[in-house]
């Protein structure tokens, strides 16, 4: 059974308690369905669609929740084309739309996704097939082994803020000349252990391959550019009233959320529910280690033209 807990559910609910009459939201991060089965419960007349591009964790998230019928609906699909899915869906302007940015349990816990860096698997990463556009074709596997020095580089530095990242890339490069392609997870943990200086990694504390994995597969999966598609599209589909929630696991996600935010603001397109955004509680961590990284960012529209008057 693979767990999921999902993160600052009891804010997320605060937060969407502030709209009155609240009918209709959008999970469009649904994953294993966990924010969406604390919404259903809280709200007894509430509907979802519940949007993901993984086809997997759409599965589970019909079994979770299937008790609760006609209340949730389901669209394989990536949010990056949220307002093509709602307006096909029939679902233009809803009352609240909700991200939970990241990779999902269910792709961590999987060792054939090649997601995570604690589990040997292939190197793949793509986190499913698109609907309205292209899937990832790419494979991390790929970009490891095609990618010169300098690209790998530019994605360690870009997409993981990784201080070693000349030294891993090189790393790498040196290890595809001598020993051909890299093709596992924890061939590509070996080589990256091999590449930082021992005292180094002790003085992380972590798994050194944390910020590779997560530059590759940001880097596959087309992450940073498909949430300021997303975020862009919540605007076109947004009412007046209509609530954004963000729950974003690192800088890069929060970077693009706070901007886009802010820019609305500044435009006078509504408010921020709470300037400089929520972090999880001290007790929340302690029982959900997936939450100490984790920043939750709220807006509500105000001046916007709804739906339908366009």
């Amino acid at each position: 059974m693979i767990e999921h807990v999902p993160v600052m559910v009891t804010e997320i609910c605060d937060v969407l308690a502030s709209f009155d009459h609240l009918e209709r939201i959008v999970d469009a991060t649904v994953g294993l369905g966990g924010y969406s089965e604390a919404f259903l419960k809280r709200w007894p007349n509430l509907q979802i669609l519940g949007i993901d591009r993984d086809n997997q964790a759409l599965e589970r998230a019909r079994v979770r929740l299937k008790d609760f019928g006609d209340r949730i609906f389901f669209r394989q699909g990536n949010f990056r084309y949220i307002d093509k899915i709602l307006k096909e869906e029939n679902w233009e302007g809803p009352d609240a739309i909700v991200f939970d940015l990241g990779v999902s349990n269910l792709q961590l816990s999987v060792p054939e996704r090649g997601f995570s860096f604690n589990h040997d698997g292939p190197l793949d990463m793509r986190m499913g097939k698109a609907s309205n556009g292209p899937a990832p074709s790419i494979t991390a596997e790929e970009l490891v082994n095609t990618c010169s020095f300098e690209e790998l580089a530019k994605i360690f530095t870009e997409y993981g803020e990784e201080r070693f990242s000349s030294k891993i890339a090189r790393g790498i490069v040196r290890h595809r000349e001598r020993n051909g392609p890299i093709t596992s997870t924890q061939e590509l943990v070996s080589v990256i252990r091999q590449t930082i200086p021992a005292p180094v990694q002790r003085k992380i504390g972590r798994n050194p391959a944390r910020k590779v994995f997560q530059a590759l597969r940001i880097a596959v999966n087309d992450e940073l550019r498909a949430l300021e598609e997303g975020i862009e599209g919540c605007r076109r589909t947004a009412k007046p009233g209509m609530i954004v929630v963000f729950v974003s696991y690192h800088s890069l996600e929060d970077r693009i959320v706070k901007h886009s935010l802010r820019q609305w603001y500044t435009e006078g397109l509504g408010v921020f529910l709470h300037r400089g955004g929520l972090k999880p509680s001290e007790q929340e961590i302690l029982e959900n280690r997936k939450a100490r990284s984790a920043r939750l960012r709220a807006f509500s529209f105000k001046n916007v033209t709804p739906y339908g008057a366009r």
